[in-house]
């Protein structure tokens, strides 16, 4: 019997950077042996929440990774940076869960030890209709909004000389 997956995202409100996007919650004692074994690697902006947990192990895993360990509430209480194949980490005793992560997102997210993230479970949106609106028809509807008028960019010219601080001095001599 498959249970369906689950999937949440991790910010860190502290820093307000994402740390990852679609990261799948392994609470089963199944989900929670497995992991990351088996995969070849992680893909950008993904990552395994595994909940209870204070340690993993890496044994029979093919790639490095990122690892943020979490307290009940949140609040980051261990940092390993490239967790290497064929490791096993030790306990962290505050920790009630890890996230491992692709390798560099802590580094990227500027994820420190004391930061607080929010977890929380993806929610999809009700679709938007598409079709040909009319202005009225649209503000009836609730679904566009009108923006109003697109003013495109100029591109900078190619003959240009490229703009300079005012903090910036050269001296020609």
């Amino acid at each position: 019997m498959s249970e369906k997956q689950r999937h949440v995202f991790v910010y860190n409100k502290t820093r307000e950077t994402f740390l990852a996007f679609r990261v799948k919650v392994a609470d089963s004692i199944l989900g929670r042996l497995v992991g990351l074994l088996g995969r070849r690697s992680l893909q950008p902006d993904s990552g395994v929440w595994i909940v209870p947990a204070n340690a993993i192990h890496t044994i029979g895993m093919l790639f490095s990774f990122d690892l943020v360990l979490i307290d009940k509430d949140f609040k980051v209480v261990g940092l390993r940076e490239l967790v290497r194949p064929f490791r096993i980490t030790w306990p962290e005793r505050h920790a009630e869960s890890v996230l491992e992560l692709p390798a560099h997102t802590i580094f990227r997210s500027r994820t420190q030890i004391g930061d607080q993230l929010l977890i929380e479970r993806y929610e999809a949106r009700k679709p938007v209709q598409t079709g040909a609106f009319t202005n009225g028809d649209a503000a009836e509807s609730g679904n566009l909004v009108d923006h109003g008028p697109v003013v495109p960019i100029a591109p900078q010219s190619a003959g240009s000389e490229p703009r300079r601080s005012r903090f910036a001095t050269t001296k020609t001599h």
